[in-house]
């Protein structure tokens, strides 16, 4: 079996931390800052995608068949939950110490100022913490108030 000699430098660019925290933020839930970070045979970007068609069909399905579609239960917190994950990573890029930063993305460059942090780094912070939270919350209240819905039509049933 052949040895396969692994890429001394993977990212022949630096990655700015800054670019790669907004991509997080805004394109989170289409894994574009895993494809600007890992390249296109990242799997893991290819499955942000997947997760936030199946949230965005969820929401779909409240709209065409009301709130009481128990599949639209499952869904909705899906794509709350991939928001909510997204944002959280924008606020590990965006706080993450420019020596890892450029030690994890940026090996082999001498000091690359990629991984600087700025008020631009900073502002994507600020905008995923607002969102990040909404989308987080706003997704566990909808999970929890159909299923105390849903148990309560059950216990009337059962009552009746």
């Amino acid at each position: 079996m052949p040895s396969v000699t692994p890429n001394p430098n993977p990212n022949p660019k630096p990655r700015n931390k800054t670019i790669a925290a907004w991509l997080a933020f805004i394109g989170g839930q289409l894994g574009l800052h895993r494809l600007y970070l890992f390249g296109f045979g990242d799997v893991w970007a290819w499955m942000h995608p997947i997760a936030a068609a199946l949230g965005w069909w969820g929401v779909e399905r409240v709209r065409a068949y009301g709130q009481d579609d128990q599949l639209a239960w499952l869904l909705v917190p899906i794509l709350g939950f991939t928001l909510a994950a997204t944002a959280l990573t924008a606020i590990y890029y965006g706080l993450m110490s420019p020596e890892k930063w450029n030690a994890r993305h940026n090996p082999g460059h001498p000091a690359a100022a990629a991984g600087n942090t700025n008020w631009l780094t900073i502002g994507a912070v600020v905008f995923a913490l607002l969102f990040g939270t909404i989308a987080l919350m706003s997704s566990i209240v909808f999970s929890f108030q159909r299923y105390f819905e849903y148990q309560v039509e059950e216990a009337k049933k059962i009552s009746q």
